[in-house]
């Protein structure tokens, strides 16, 4: 972490930005500031092939010479690239071309030109060897796709950047496949796999073109508590340098982290109402906001009830902070979906759990895969003749 970490993409900047604005249910202080910062950004890197759609998307009226600036300041430099890819098949070698092909590609993506970059990075592989560049010709354009939210198409690039990985990339690229894919698996609700990825990525974080190092921690932290056990989340997360070193720097995180380990559940969900209105804002967790809002409630409850046989419903009201209503209202939806086992005494005003015991359990999975086994034999039997 010593070494300079490498800016945030401006395009992925620029997503975040647009999606902020056009989602109603995220709350921001100014709006109107947002307006401007997504049109300053726009202007600040020349994105002409954006700027109409940008200003039909903000309800605000084109500037016909702002936009015939960027236009022709993108053709100025276009230009000077054109002629360094000449200058480099006439005067220097293949490692030259591709550089300059390269440059060319990562100009026209920055300016947020979708399909001819996609044809620019075509032409740069193609003079490409090695895997590691190949990879970063991989990367460059999974960030296209990511800015654009085209999720078909980030998987499509990962499963390539992948392949290259599989032929000998090196650590530095693999850490950053991983935190690519991660991104990709949290943005599809696959809270658990990426979780690990970006536990084994934290270490070594490079990946600062996509997120910064305390974006990444937080991202760690929030799919950590409800994709791992207790003692992994210990070992792992509470107890880890790199999550430790940065936590402290975002709101919430600290008290949502350490009081589910430590069974302060009143805490916990006082720091988890904290930091919902930033996981609404995010752009990844936003459409899986409501999911994940009950998924943290069951990890609680889940761990809490773990510890007894029976408890009032008064008592572990109290424990979380709300009222008996609330929480007889949310474990009968839980024990109904099949997440707690456990039943409610109304009358009694107790929760009773039903956990079977391990042999209990293991009995049951064997009776149940003998009835599988039995029932492959049935249908079996009626297309063999068994003498």
């Amino acid at each position: 972490m010593a070494e300079p970490m490498e800016e945030q993409s401006p395009l992925i900047a620029l997503a975040h930005k647009r999606f902020l604005y056009r989602t109603q249910d995220v709350p921001v202080a100014d709006r109107a500031q947002l307006q401007q910062d997504i049109l300053d950004l726009v202007r600040a890197h020349d994105m002409a092939p954006l700027y109409e759609e940008v200003c039909s998307e903000l309800g605000v009226a084109e500037d016909a010479a702002a936009l015939s600036e960027m236009r022709e300041r993108n053709t100025k430099q276009l230009a000077e690239l054109q002629d360094k890819i000449k200058d480099a098949e006439v005067n220097a070698g293949d490692v030259e071309v591709r550089d300059a092909l390269q440059a060319r590609a990562d100009y026209i993506c920055s300016i947020g030109d979708h399909a001819a970059a996609l044809e620019a990075y075509a032409a740069a592989e193609a003079k490409t060897a090695g895997v590691g560049p190949k990879m970063d010709l991989a990367f460059s354009q999974i960030r296209l796709e990511l800015s654009r939210g085209d999720w078909r198409a980030v998987k499509a690039g990962l499963e390539k950047a992948q392949l290259l990985c599989d032929k000998g990339g090196d650590w530095e690229r693999k850490n950053k496949l991983k935190v690519y894919e991660a991104t990709f698996l949290m943005a599809t609700r696959q809270f658990k796999r990426a979780a690990e990825l970006l536990l084994d990525a934290i270490a070594t974080f490079t990946t600062g073109d996509l997120m910064s190092y305390e974006q990444c921690i937080y991202y760690t932290v929030l799919l950590a508590v409800v994709a791992l056990d207790r003692p992994t989340l210990k070992a792992k997360v509470i107890d880890s340098p790199e999550v430790l070193s940065v936590i402290d720097v975002l709101p919430h995180a600290r008290p949502f982290l350490s009081c589910l380990h430590n069974c302060q559940y009143a805490e916990f969900f006082e720091a988890f109402a904290g930091l919902t209105d930033s996981v609404r804002a995010d752009r990844y967790l936003h459409p899986h906001f409501r999911y994940f809002m009950r998924e943290v409630r069951a990890v609680a409850y889940v761990q809490f009830l773990e510890s007894y046989k029976s408890v009032t419903l008064a008592s572990m009201a109290a424990s979380f902070g709300v009222s008996p209503a609330f929480l007889d209202a949310e474990l009968a939806d839980f024990i109904v979906a099949g997440r707690l086992p456990a039943q409610i005494d109304k009358v009694a005003g107790v929760v009773e759990t039903n956990r079977a015991d391990a042999k209990t359990a293991l009995y049951q999975q064997t009776i149940k895969q003998g009835d599988l086994l039995l029932n492959r034999l049935q249908k079996l039997s009626k297309v063999i003749d068994i003498e």
